[in-house]
């Protein structure tokens, strides 16, 4: 079992910054993938960005640019860091892992933390 705990969230005026973190902990584990995810109200879930364990990101359009990725294996951690941050970024963003050992294709998701961002 992985626990996800996400921390970062907040109210920051548009054209601030903001980091989120992502920390995976919990028994015996090895991670592929890591993400994250954006729902805005009354919206579908939609993806921010992704890191591979090799490295390779994948970013939604509308953020390249703006929004990166890093993660720290040592640590299990992932991070988004925002920058540019606008009123349309304002939403619950979540964390997603996906594991490779002991299971493959096994995927958790953090509590979600709330970004809101004012004009």
């Amino acid at each position: 079992q992985v626990r996800l705990v996400e921390s970062g969230g907040g109210l920051v005026q548009a054209g601030g910054s903001l980091r989120l973190s992502c920390a995976a902990s919990g028994s015996r584990f090895m991670i592929n993938d890591l993400g994250w995810y954006r729902q805005a109200t009354g919206k579908q879930r939609e993806l921010v960005a992704t890191i591979t364990s090799g490295g390779s990101t994948n970013y939604a359009d509308s953020l390249k640019g703006r929004f990166t990725i890093p993660r720290d294996n040592a640590k299990n951690t992932v991070y988004l860091q925002m920058n540019s941050l606008k009123p349309e970024d304002t939403a619950v963003y979540y964390c997603n892992v996906d594991l490779m050992w002991p299971r493959e294709n096994d995927y958790y998701w953090g509590q979600g933390t709330q970004v809101t961002v004012s004009t």
